[in-house]
């Protein structure tokens, strides 16, 4: 019986937890915001989730989800930072947003361009 309470609530907490990372990519008002949102309750929904779910097989079955679960936690944050990469470099990141803009410090160190241009040219 117990298993089958914190199963239930499992379920609903990832699920509770997708539908808030869903609502900030709607609402949030940037690129950068929009994919923290996209990344980090999702993942932690959809663990919660796999968790839940896990709770109600076998445990040769659940093993399958232990590994859906490695791997969203693996992939995630890499896309993340790729997509995130990408925006940067094309224009798409409000640059007057950023705190600290460590990925442009370091491409112009390095003579990579940078959405305002190559270094030296302002």
């Amino acid at each position: 019986m117990w298993i089958d309470v914190v199963s239930s609530v499992l379920l609903l907490l990832g699920a509770l937890f997708c539908a808030v990372g869903a609502f900030g990519l709607l609402r949030f008002p940037d690129l950068l915001s929009r994919l923290q949102a996209a990344t980090k309750p999702q993942t932690v929904g959809l663990i919660m989730v796999l968790l839940g779910a896990a709770l109600q097989l076998q445990i040769v079955d659940a093993f399958g989800l232990v590994l859906v679960a490695l791997l969203q936690v693996v992939t995630a944050p890499v896309l993340s930072q790729l997509v995130g990469r990408a925006a940067y470099r094309i224009g798409a990141v409000e640059r007057s947003s950023l705190v600290r803009d460590h990925l442009g410090d370091r491409l112009r160190r390095e003579g990579f361009p940078t959405p305002e241009g190559r270094p030296g040219d302002r």
